[in-house]
């Protein structure tokens, strides 16, 4: 289970980016943690942009776990979206 602490968690220790990868959709061991999980995002999303953060740091990604070609090409177009933006502005005042 993701929790929204651990989020924030690691955007407070310095990530720039983060994601959550789920299940496919009605596809979730969990039953509905998959949707669960999504749900929460969106909402850590709003509460980013409340306090200044772009919400596009935070992104929930879907794919099953025979996907890791997949998993990786979605980690690396993630990754030089982040890039783009710089660094997180939790980071540049702790700077």
């Amino acid at each position: 289970n993701v929790d929204a602490l651990h989020i924030l968690k690691a955007f407070e220790k310095g990530a720039d980016g983060v994601y959550v990868a789920g299940c496919l959709e009605g596809d979730c061991h969990f039953k509905s943690g998959n949707t669960k999980a999504a749900k929460l995002v969106t909402f850590v999303q709003k509460y980013l942009e409340e306090i200044g953060i772009e919400s596009e740091r935070l992104r929930m990604v879907r794919m099953s776990a025979g996907m890791g070609e997949r998993f990786a090409q979605v980690a690396t177009e993630i990754t030089e979206e982040i890039r783009k933006m710089g660094p997180s502005p939790i980071n540049a005042i702790a700077a």
